[in-house]
């Protein structure tokens, strides 16, 4: 088989081509702001340019986690402080209330009180951001407790479970984010347990009994003490957030970076590369029309 195309004549197309696609290459860049934009354009820095995008996304991820969460425990932080307060509320109707001057029906009256101030602590166990209980525990479609100030045990059973929900941090560190109802309101140590010391102070007011008023103060004052810690731990959890939404934040810039630096053209850079390969493409267009041109005829004569 004869080519039609002489050993020259095919150096100079190969040439051609590299030109070509140089130019080509540089334009591509300035239209799309990008060097890579093909596994093509640069085969070594592929892998780490996947990897640093996967790395991004995931730490987007973790943090939008982040802001959901953020809520949660924000929600749950304010509740808790006005539990605090409505504890303290109790401390000062009992304190009122344990006076011997009081009549039967004044410490009734304070009893009401108190009845109150425990439906409002139950409401606060049933607090929900977004349709989740977020003290019911792992079973956050349940709401927690109930309450009915007829009966002689006012407060439900715990209806939700245990929490085991953890967020993962941007820096890979996990945190829990909540605590039960049970774990917070409902303890099996009488001295912390905010439900049973304010219902006992309660029923011994509406009992006009004076030794049982006397007993449960104590309760109520140590209760309240066991409720503040459980708001610390939620103070905990907000520092942690933020520190994570902190470190989240400077590390996306620092990936973000990375990926720029690999991947984002030099506009300068393809400018000269287009402007050079236009030059050498004419150049040498130019040059091979100056050639001499021969034919078989020339041969024969």
């Amino acid at each position: 088989m004869i080519s039609s195309v002489d050993a020259a004549t095919s150096q100079f197309l190969s040439g051609l081509n590299q030109i070509q696609q140089r130019a080509e290459r540089a334009q591509r860049q300035l239209t799309t702001g990008l060097r890579i934009n093909t596994v093509s354009d640069d085969p070594n820095q592929i892998a780490s340019l996947i990897q640093t995008q996967a790395e991004l996304a995931r730490t987007q991820q973790l943090d939008a986690n982040l802001g959901r969460v953020k809520t949660e425990v924000d929600t749950a932080e304010t509740g808790l402080q006005s539990a605090v307060s409505l504890m303290d509320r109790a401390m000062t109707l009992g304190s009122e209330g344990e006076s011997n001057t009081n009549s039967a029906q004044q410490r009734q009256d304070i009893a009401g009180e108190l009845g109150s101030v425990l439906q409002q602590l139950v409401s606060i166990s049933q607090t929900s951001v977004e349709g989740r209980y977020i003290f019911s525990g792992d079973s956050d479609q349940q709401t927690p407790y109930t309450i009915d100030l007829t009966q002689t045990n006012p407060i439900s059973a715990y209806a939700g479970s245990a929490a085991t929900r953890q967020i993962e941090l941007p820096d890979g560190s996990l945190v829990s984010v909540s605590k039960t109802a049970q774990d917070i309101f409902d303890s099996p140590d009488a001295t912390q347990n905010v439900f049973q010391a304010v219902n006992n102070l309660r029923t011994a007011l509406l009992n006009n009994d004076q030794a049982g008023i006397d007993a449960a103060l104590p309760n109520v004052q140590s209760a309240g003490a066991f409720l503040n810690a459980q708001l610390a731990f939620y103070g905990t959890v907000q520092n942690r957030i933020a520190s994570g939404q902190s470190y989240g934040s400077s590390y996306e810039t620092s990936l973000t970076a990375q990926i720029s630096g690999i991947r984002d053209a030099d506009a300068t850079e393809a400018i000269t590369d287009l402007v050079q390969a236009q030059t050498q493409e004419q150049a040498a267009l130019t040059s091979r029309a100056k050639l001499p041109t021969t034919s078989l005829f020339d041969y024969l004569a």
